[in-house]
Formats: C-alpha cells, sequence, structure tokens
C-alpha cells in the first residue's frame, strides 16, 4: 500500500464512541461518516475517493464509487449482492458479519429448544386465560434436551456455536455440511466460542443425506445460508420423516423451510412443534395461515438481535481492517460462485 490516507466511508450509524474509537485505530485513515445517507446525497468527491466501505446492505454502482477495493456488510446474509457488476473487478472484495453475532442467535436456538420442549409456548396460553390446566402432568409433560439428539442443518459459525452451548446437556450431536473434508472454521467467530476444529458433533451428513439424519432428531435447528440449493431445504418429505415427538427450529433465513408443508405437518400431528424467526415474506403478513398453526411459535426475525450489536460490528470490522492494512486474507468473504 502507498502511504496516502486509506479512504473508508462509514455508512453505519457506529456511536461517537465507536467512531472515536475507529479514528485512533490508525493514523493513515481518513473516516466519513454518512451513516444510511442515500448514496446519490452522498457527496461525489466522498464516493470517488472511498477505497473502504462499512454499510448495512448498500450495492454501489461501480461507476458510483470507482476507488471501492472492499465492503464489509453489517449482515450476515447477503444474498442482496447476488449479480452486482461490482465483482467483475479481480481487485474488488465483500465480506459479510457472518460468526459475529453468531453467539446471540446460538443462544436463541438454545431458548427455542428448551421453550418448546418445556411447553412454555402452551404455559403461557394458559396463564394469559387464568387457567391451572387439570391435566398439567400430560398437556405440560416436557421433553428433555438433556440426553436428546439434535440435528444442525449447516455447520457454520451458528452450529459450531450451538454445539458448544449443548455440551453440558449431554446430547448426541447430528449435522449436515456441504464440505466434509474441511472440519475447521476460518471464519470470523469472537474468542473462545464456536467449535474452531470441528470436533463438537457425533456424525456429519452431506445434505443429500438429510432425510436419515431427521429420523434419529428430536430437535432439529435450521442455520443455513440462503442460496438455490438450500431453498425448500425442509419440505413436505423431510417433515414427514421426522419423530411425531420433534421439533423445528429454522432462524437461517426465509424460504428455508416450505412454509405450506410446515403448516400441514403441524397441522396433522406429524412433528411436535416450532419456532420460526425467518419467513419467506417478511413482516409476515397478516392474512398469513401460520398466524393460526397449532404449536408454532413465531418471532419477528429477531434472533441476532443484541443491545451488543453494533460493538461486535465493530470488532469484526475493525478485525478485517487490521487484516486489509497489512494486505492478508479477509474475514467472512462473500464468493458469487457459493452465493454466501
Amino acid at each position: 500500500m502507498n502511504n496516502n490516507p486509506l479512504e473508508i466511508l462509514i455508512h453505519y450509524p457506529l456511536s461517537e464512541d465507536l467512531m472515536n474509537s475507529l479514528k485512533v485505530f490508525s493514523g493513515n485513515l481518513n473516516l466519513s461518516f454518512y451513516p444510511d445517507t442515500p448514496l446519490d446525497e452522498i457527496p461525489e468527491d466522498v464516493r470517488s475517493r472511498t477505497e473502504v466501505l462499512l454499510t448495512r446492505r448498500m450495492v454501489p454502482d461501480p461507476a458510483a464509487m470507482p476507488a471501492l477495493r472492499w465492503i464489509q456488510y453489517t449482515l450476515a446474509g447477503t444474498d442482496f449482492v447476488k449479480g452486482s457488476p461490482l465483482f467483475e473487478r479481480e481487485d474488488f472484495q465483500a465480506t459479510t458479519l457472518s460468526g459475529a453475532v453468531a453467539g446471540k442467535v446460538a443462544e436463541y436456538a438454545l431458548m427455542a429448544m428448551l421453550s418448546l420442549g418445556h411447553k412454555l409456548p402452551l404455559t403461557c396460553a394458559y396463564q394469559s386465560k387464568k387457567i391451572w390446566p387439570p391435566d398439567r402432568w400430560e398437556s405440560l409433560k416436557a421433553a428433555e434436551l438433556h440426553g436428546s439428539t439434535v440435528g444442525l442443518l449447516g455447520y457454520g459459525s451458528i452450529a459450531r456455536e450451538i454445539a458448544r452451548l449443548l455440551q453440558p446437556f449431554n446430547v448426541e450431536i447430528l449435522a449436515t455440511k456441504k464440505n466434509l473434508l474441511e472440519l475447521g472454521d476460518k471464519g470470523f467467530i469472537p474468542a473462545g466460542l464456536g467449535d474452531p476444529e470441528g470436533v463438537l458433533f457425533k456424525r456429519l451428513y452431506p445434505p443429500e443425506a438429510i432425510i436419515p439424519m431427521l429420523k434419529l432428531c428430536d430437535f432439529v435447528v435450521v442455520s443455513l445460508p440462503l442460496t438455490e440449493d438450500t431453498t425448500g431445504a425442509i419440505g413436505k418429505k423431510e417433515l414427514a420423516s421426522m419423530k411425531k415427538t420433534a421439533y423445528l427450529v429454522a432462524l437461517g433465513r426465509g424460504g428455508q423451510v416450505n412454509e405450506q408443508a410446515l403448516t400441514e405437518a403441524l397441522r396433522e400431528g406429524q412433528i411436535a412443534g416450532a419456532m420460526l424467526d425467518v419467513f419467506e415474506t417478511e413482516p409476515l403478513p397478516k392474512e398469513s395461515p401460520l398466524w393460526e398453526v397449532p404449536n408454532l411459535t413465531i418471532t419477528p426475525h429477531v434472533a441476532g438481535n443484541t443491545s451488543r450489536y453494533d460493538q461486535l460490528v465493530f470488532d469484526l470490522f475493525t478485525a478485517n481492517l487490521h487484516r486489509y492494512l497489512n494486505g492478508e486474507p479477509l474475514y467472512n468473504p462473500y464468493l458469487p460462485d457459493r452465493g454466501y
């Protein structure tokens, strides 16, 4: 790199404290702060000289930002960049937030499994009606997480942290993974979290062998990236293969669970229950039949929501910025041919 300041456009509402921390990160940075400002309202001279962009989901036209070489997105799911002409540049790269919020999402998954297994939604329904159920010993009989079999669809940063959190519960962890030969995790993950060496599962399955895995599971958690291959990953056939006593948790991306098939499965008692945080259409329309489906808990895509979100964004961005300044490979590169 030359001795000119690195031009960075912050298109994300970092707090004043975090911006001040970024200013002292290196003496050779020139920061422009336009949080959530539409691209055409950012001064042309700022756009034209920007080399690094921190943004939630801006996908600029290459002509508008000719010096742009790296975008750090503040979201883990970045399927919205698909097809961007930016990736025709050999000297351009984008990185995602994958891994940074894995701890929070994994806690959601743990909460979901415990909540479903211990019939918390039904208990809350009884509470709202001021009912002490006379058949509580039967209707509220728990399916314990301890000693169960948990299936993780996709063994990325979220699933690896789920696996770590499950260790005290003495569960048998099964997982699907596209590349069975690469067990280690090369992506970003906060220190002490996850399964960086890939040793916490009992058995790995290729995506094509999902049904034999589902047949064994008491809980199934979907945390896949959204690609053509993962769209509709859980459909009628997959749901029919699950135990009638099993629970499904979906927190990856909408569209990976066939909502019509899930509606039918829950109404017919093919599985015991489910908790969904992501949907084919968001916000979930009022007319969606999912609102009335029995044994289904709905949350509004908040599995990754945390009061520490901006700090986690900052931690990953500065880790990658250090690598960028030193000419090292960045964490979490978006690969167009892979789709995430």
